[in-house]
């Protein structure tokens, strides 16, 4: 049976003097079928218009269009239904992945904890179950993750370029920054400075400053490789740094600032894990430097205050090669009890 609400609208448009080619394109492009349309034409069997004067008052009354859209509205509603059936479909989806991944290194703590297994003793955290949602929203909002991973204690940048020239340094920290000196300028995206072949840097602001300076709490705990390292008493804490980070390639006058910041918090420990952490820090908080240097050392301790010694298998230390431009950082963390 043919629906009277697109009689009506054809029966109008034709009184009207509408051609019937636009009447077919407008209906087809909102939703009907062609053999409707084409069996409500035969039906209207109308061939000239009549002058609106003589228009039948029932015709007078316009067609609702909302109506005739009905079938177009009915599509968009199942397109949309479709969209959030497939959206819930993948996010159950990535839920159940989510869930097996924290099983599985949940296990794989339990079973190392029960082992005795020294790595476990220095885990940077402890595994811990969050929606994908939830871990969304943290990425979105990092300040608002009350799991936030401990702080980067003073990373410090220092450029060595082999004459001097004007450089930018965009740090795309995964987290928030707590502390930064020169200021980092977010309107463009990191600092702009010019840097000199002794290490000086005059900041945007005119001022000269001997390294630039930030802090930050990443914005979910960094699950640090703590399978190798060195077990160093407090005492020879001094000694070991001095010789281990002048192996990796930091001048003297780096590595004494390095140990003059970190000393203080080590000295009176027992034993003191050390552990440098590659990758998993690097993702943390990429830089980007332009124009690239020619070589980039970042050094960033991971450490420990212990009671005890435990059995460790020393960590490799690789000898890092000044060459060209070059760019050196170092840092640290402390893990948590």
């Amino acid at each position: 049976m043919i629906n009277s609400q697109l009689l009506d609208y054809i029966k109008q448009q034709l009184l009207k003097g509408e051609d019937k080619e636009i009447i077919l394109n407008e209906l087809l492009g909102s939703g009907w079928a062609e053999k409707d349309i084409q069996e409500g034409f035969n039906t209207v069997n109308v061939s000239t218009p009549a002058p609106k004067n003589v228009l039948d008052s029932s015709l007078n009354e316009t067609v609702n269009v909302a109506v005739v859209l009905k079938p177009k509205k009915h599509l968009l509603i199942k397109i949309v239904k479709y969209i959030l059936l497939i959206i819930a479909i993948i996010w159950v989806g990535l839920e159940i992945f989510n869930f097996f991944e924290y099983v599985q290194i949940k296990n794989e703590y339990i079973q190392n904890s029960s082992n005795n297994d020294p790595v476990v003793r220095m885990y940077s955290f402890k595994p811990r179950y969050e929606p994908v949602i939830l871990q969304e929203f943290y990425n979105i909002f990092p300040s608002q993750n009350p799991n936030m991973g401990m702080v980067a204690y003073k990373p410090v940048v220092y450029l060595y370029p082999t004459q001097a020239k004007k450089v930018k340094i965009e740090l795309d920290y995964k987290g928030r920054l707590i502390a930064d000196y020169p200021t980092y300028d977010y309107s463009k995206k990191g600092w702009e400075v010019t840097a000199y072949p002794d290490g000086k840097i005059i900041n945007i602001d005119g001022k000269e400053y001997s390294y630039l300076f930030w802090e930050g709490k990443p914005a979910v705990p960094v699950n640090f490789d703590l399978s190798t390292g060195f077990i160093v008493k407090g005492e020879d804490t001094v000694k070991f740094l001095q010789n281990t980070l002048s192996k990796m390639g930091l001048t003297p006058k780096e590595y004494n600032e390095f140990i003059v910041y970190w000393y203080p918090k080590m000295k009176d420990n027992k034993y003191n894990f050390i552990h440098f952490a590659g990758k998993e820090y690097t993702d943390t908080a990429p830089l980007v430097i332009t124009p690239t240097p020619d070589s980039v050392l970042r050094v960033f301790m991971v450490f420990k205050s212990l009671n005890e010694t435990v059995e460790m298998k020393p960590q490799e230390i690789k000898s890092f090669k000044r060459t060209g431009f070059s760019v050196v950082e170092w840092g640290g963390t402390e893990l948590g009890e």
